[in-house]
């Protein structure tokens, strides 16, 4: 009988890889298409409002200022907000009862944004939000906010933060609006998390989850970040990858010496750090050889390999739109994103360019970042990479080494760490992750690209682990955002698209 009955259910499980029936939108959708078709300049009126206000993580002024004009926003709606104080960035909460609804669902987003290399953004500041014809790197030319009308979709509005994360934040609103116009109600409670400090490493998160638990008690979490699949589907993602970061230096003389008198006799910290990271990583596979690296590693279900399986395949398109050969790993679809990768993000030493000069560099500097899957402990990962340092016959240390330090050991590195955070999964098979892909998917007509893990790292870990509610994301941005870096952008028919999806989850059987 167990037999037949698990028959079944990897049956039903299998149904909902399949592409979805060719249905028409919901009328609910319909109305709120034509609500947004109407009200185009004012949605994106607020938005650029929004993006003018600086919102990097580590200024807590500028954060406050953000948060006080998000609590407007939700007041506006109708919706009382609160600011969950944490000693640092606040959370701003608000939520909306729905007479005769038996779920809610909490949705989160963060509102602020990554540091700005303002000499990289292209002809204007990182929070002067600029509209562009088309994206910069196929000749976008500025264009002019209308005060009204029809915005093309193929626009690009480029500002930080514009699709990492506030795009989502107006768009949640625009869908609170929409429905109200339409005179139409959510099947759900909703509540709604907005973080302050995510691109920080959200360090009081889980703090405030704690603290707050039965405020934020829900049945479904629903995460609006990061970016959608480059199909332009609705996609899902039921987990994503955890973090944590590492900073090694390495040591050469007490100040930079003169390479002519000195090179080849002074020890090169440069050449040395570089050696060391390429004994991290296999040219030919792209795995990383530090030993135990992938122990502990969950593996994927029957059920997300074939959802994985399923998912479109525009590696080809991606490689050409970033100009790669091919990718590190040769003959390795972009899903290696539900492994642990090792990413050198940063390096420096010495000077380059026209600042270079003929010395030996002092010391050598690599900012690394470690993405972690399901099963794997930020700390104990970081051991590994020490463990790795040590036996390519370096002494490491935590602290910057005194003289005498560096007369004992010939082979120095200082290692330094953040506390990071794990991975999260949730799985696919659960009556709510079943109800979330049929209300996105019959709401909205078309197939959902369902994906078990997103490459990039979002501390949802603290709603499934500490809160132990389900979590899944529905991102709504752009793939090709250039988020984290200059000169980031949201296409506008993202946006529009996104409204109806995130509407979409509002509206559960």
């Amino acid at each position: 009988m167990k037999k037949e009955i698990d028959l079944v259910h990897c049956s039903l499980a299998f149904l909902l890889l399949l592409p979805a029936p060719l249905f028409g939108q919901s009328a609910a959708i319909q109305a709120v298409r034509e609500y947004r078709e109407a009200h185009e300049a004012e949605i994106v009126g607020e938005l650029v409002g929004f993006l003018g206000l600086p919102n990097v993580a580590d200024d807590l002024d500028a954060i406050r200022e953000n948060a006080q004009a998000l609590a407007g926003m939700l007041r506006r709606r109708g919706i009382e907000p609160a600011l969950l104080e944490t000693g640092g960035a606040p959370y701003v909460y608000g939520e909306r009862k729905v007479a005769g609804a038996e779920r809610t669902v909490l949705f989160y987003a963060h509102y602020d944004g990554q540091p700005v290399d303002v000499e990289r953004w292209v002809g204007h500041r990182p929070f002067q939000p600029v509209l562009r014809d088309k994206s910069l790197e196929a000749g976008g030319r500025r264009v002019d906010l209308p005060a009204a009308g029809k915005f093309d979709p193929d626009w690009r509005l480029y500002a930080r933060s514009a699709a990492d994360d506030k795009a989502p934040i107006i768009a949640l609103l625009a869908g609170l609006d929409a429905l109200a116009a339409a005179g139409l109600e959510p099947t759900v409670n909703l509540k709604f998390l907005f973080e302050g400090d995510e691109e920080a490493g959200s360090p009081h998160l889980a703090e405030v989850v704690d603290a707050h638990a039965e405020l934020l008690h829900a049945d479904l979490v629903v995460a609006a970040d990061g970016p959608s699949d480059p199909s332009g589907l609705p996609t899902l993602y039921f987990g994503a990858r955890g973090i944590v970061s590492v900073q090694i230096t390495v040591y050469g003389p007490l100040r930079p010496l003169h390479s002519g008198h000195y090179g080849n006799w002074a020890p090169n910290p440069a050449l040395r750090l570089a050696q060391l990271l390429a004994s991290m990583k296999d040219p030919e596979s792209g795995k990383v050889l530090i030993a135990d690296f992938y122990d502990g590693m969950r593996g994927l279900s029957d059920f997300e390999r074939q959802a994985l399986e399923a998912a479109p395949d525009d590696d080809a398109e991606q490689l050409r739109a970033f100009g790669l050969a091919e990718p590190e790993a040769t003959g390795k679809r972009l899903a290696l994103i539900n492994e642990p990768s090792l990413n050198v993000r940063g390096l420096r030493s010495g000077w380059v360019g026209a600042e270079a000069r003929t010395i030996v560099p002092d010391l050598a500097v690599a900012d690394l970042d470690l993405r972690l899957v399901k099963g794997i402990d930020p700390r104990e990962q970081v051991a590994r990479l020490v463990a790795h340092v040590r036996g390519q016959g370096f002494e490491v240390v935590k602290e910057e080494p005194d003289l005498e330090t560096r007369l004992r050991h010939p082979r120095l590195a200082r290692i330094v760490s953040s506390d990071g955070y794990p991975a999260f999964r949730t799985s696919m098979d659960l009556a709510i992750s079943r109800a979330i892909i049929t209300a996105v998917e019959e709401n909205s007509g078309r197939t959902a690209v369902k994906l078990p893990t997103l490459g990039g790292s979002v501390p949802l870990y603290v709603f499934t682990d500490v809160l132990e509610v389900p979590t899944i994301g529905i991102p709504i941005v752009n793939h090709d955002n250039n988020q984290h870096g200059p000169n980031e952008n949201l296409r506008l028919g993202h946006l529009w698209s996104g409204i109806e999806v995130l509407v979409a989850a509002m509206l559960l059987d």
